[in-house]
């Protein structure tokens, strides 16, 4: 089996899913995607590197639409899931399930987690560690002391805000949320690429 990683995957933080891909014999090759970071490296997507190739040329990220129908983009942690949907990159994020949306690709966004986090419904339970410094920084202003430590704007999210967001995503723009220890992760990429999972919202990826 070959697969494709997204060039914009850093390679040094998934040395746990690339040794499982190796492990078990699966080719990885670097190209730039314009959704997700792994897809099935099928007939059309050779045809394009092949092509490419041929002409002493890299392949761009809009070589490759129309190529693939699922795709799997990995977050390393929750804490990067919520930058994504409450923070800062929020536009890039929503762009991307767009651009998946329009093109008829199938986008699972899996998190990596060790907090126990395995579906949706565990982010109601789910305290973001960041929440404990936050509350002691602002008890300790109110006291008039830890002055030079600054307040963030606006407390960090918590679980069930981003539970609510990724609820409305799926329902907009039909991009499926899916979680798993960083040791699963490797299997469950493979997995979903091939054959997907339970259209139920709460289902949780088979450990």
């Amino acid at each position: 089996m070959v697969i494709l990683e997204d060039m914009g995957q850093k390679e040094e933080k998934h040395l746990i899913k690339n040794r499982w891909f190796y492990e078990n014999g699966i080719e990885v090759i670097r190209a730039p995607l314009p959704v997700g970071d792994y897809i099935i490296a099928d007939e059309k997507v050779m045809d394009v590197l092949e092509r490419k190739g041929r002409r002493g040329m890299h392949p761009k990220k809009m070589d490759f639409l129309g190529t693939y129908n699922v795709s799997v983009d990995t977050k390393e942690s929750i804490g990067e899931i919520i930058n994504n949907i409450c923070g800062k990159s929020h536009d890039r994020f929503r762009d991307e399930c767009i651009l998946a949306q329009n093109n008829g690709v199938r986008l699972y966004i899996l998190v990596e987690n060790e907090d126990g986090v395995t579906c949706i419904d565990d982010l109601y339970q789910w305290q973001n560690p960041r929440l404990h410094r936050y509350n002691k920084i602002r008890y300790m202003h109110n006291l008039g002391k830890w002055q030079h430590i600054a307040l963030p704007k606006r407390p960090p999210t918590k679980g069930e805000t981003l539970a609510k967001a990724m609820v409305t995503m799926e329902k907009e723009y039909g991009v499926r949320f899916l979680f798993c220890h960083p040791v699963q992760a490797g299997a469950k990429v493979v997995g979903l690429l091939e054959g997907g999972c339970d259209d139920d919202r709460r289902a949780k990826v088979a450990g």
